[in-house]
């Protein structure tokens, strides 16, 4: 996945949450737009977790986007 495949969900208006889904098979929640922080680069994204920690994801390592309404996204599709 490439920031500019993120973006276009991160900064969809209004704001629906997502989740990454990783490539070990594990998902992030992103309830909200201040949770997820670009790197300057645009290769990993740091979001805010439920307890205070934060992780950080290599956007190669994304496989696809579950919207709020449950259907994944495969990275490049709309």
């Amino acid at each position: 996945m490439t920031i500019e495949q993120l973006n276009e969900v991160y900064r969809a208006r209004p704001f629906k949450p997502f989740a990454l889904e990783l490539a070990d098979g594990n998902r992030v929640e992103v309830p909200h737009p201040e949770f997820l922080m670009p790197s300057r680069t645009g290769r990993t994204v740091a979001v805010a977790l439920e307890n205070d920690a934060i992780k950080i994801i290599d956007l190669l390592l994304v496989t696809a986007i579950h919207i709020s309404n449950g259907s994944p996204q495969p990275p490049g599709r709309k």
